[in-house]
């Protein structure tokens, strides 16, 4: 019986660039997982994708199926990767509230048998896609890496567990582990979306409305998805270990993303307000200093942000 390689081994215990990795990307014909494999691609690594739909390039080896049946994580785990960005997830909150078992067996159980392939391959790194709904409700406090885990939802509990595992198999194994906590993601590719933003986005090129919970003055960080892909390529390269917060720094109300929203397209999108759902956070604000000190910087403003996603809605003229 052949051993694989240890992580330290194979990685050296250093960052690397990606010039010629090998990676696989779950969840990579995705919204988040198409801009990181195009990203990849161009940095020069070799890139295969797992995902419930092949991805659209024949340049990219697809391995296509449920990363819950075993079959599947042990056709996309192989002894030649250089490491793993695992982005495939259950994100719905209402859908972890309502179905909690079902979530959990792909947030993670199948996290965990792709975390065992690894390490029983060799594989060295493994970068995972949380959130900073991982630390529940801290009002206006600045969301760090170092405050304590009480996720409020099924869905923040999920991301929390594989946190902790990821921990382990880098304390135990030397496997290089990165959490990096997203904010909210915006960005082109979000048609099929039912986030705000796309919400916004249809709501403007039909002439309606959105319903607004509460009186809207509620915080979130909004970021921009080429923005969360250089997140993703800078804990790669640096090789950092351990959580890593990635927004934009900016806490922005609703009814200011509202705003933003008008002055993009141009429509009056009007807003009726609603009663806000019980257990909404009414601040989320991040410290993304620590993601600042490895080198990252945030690239767009929400104006400059949501000027990429329009097109994906905008009513096509008919000259």
């Amino acid at each position: 019986m052949s051993i694989a390689p240890s992580p330290e081994q194979r990685d050296g215990g250093e960052g690397t660039g990606l010039d010629g990795a090998r990676v696989l990307v779950t969840g990579g014909s995705g919204f988040i997982g198409s801009r990181l494999v195009d990203a990849l691609l161009t940095a020069g690594s070799e890139v295969v994708v797992v995902d419930k739909d092949p991805h659209p390039d024949p340049a990219v080896r697809s391995v296509v199926g449920d990363l819950c049946d075993p079959d599947v994580r042990r056709a996309a785990v192989t002894g030649d990767l250089d490491g793993i960005v695992h982005l495939a997830a259950v994100t719905s909150v209402l859908r972890s509230v309502e179905d909690p078992a079902g979530v959990y067996r792909l947030n993670v159980d199948a996290t965990a048998g792709l975390l065992e392939l690894a390490r029983e391959s060799g594989v060295p790194r493994v970068v995972f896609a949380s959130t900073n709904a991982v630390t529940g409700d801290v009002g206006s406090t600045p969301i760090t890496e170092d405050l304590p885990l009480r996720p409020l939802t099924p869905y923040g509990a999920t991301k929390a567990a594989v946190e902790m595992l990821l921990s382990a198999y880098s304390g135990v194994y030397g496997m290089r582990t990165c959490a990096l906590r997203f904010a909210n993601v915006y960005g082109p590719g979000m048609k099929h979306k039912d986030s705000f933003v796309p919400r916004l986005m249809r709501a403007a090129a039909s002439g309606t409305g959105v319903q607004i919970y509460g009186d809207g003055e509620q915080l979130r960080d909004y970021v921009h998805v080429d923005d969360v892909v250089q997140g993703v390529l800078l804990a790669w390269r640096t090789g950092h270990i351990g959580p890593l917060v990635i927004g934009s720094g900016l806490s922005t109300s609703v009814n200011d993303l509202i705003e933003a929203a008008r002055e993009v397209t141009g429509a009056p999108i009007p807003a009726e307000h609603v009663p806000a759902k019980a257990g909404e956070m009414p601040a989320v604000v991040l410290d993304i200093s620590r993601a600042r000190s490895l080198g990252y910087e945030p690239s767009h403003d929400l104006v400059s942000g949501m000027k990429t996603v329009w097109p994906d809605f905008a009513p096509v003229e008919v000259g």
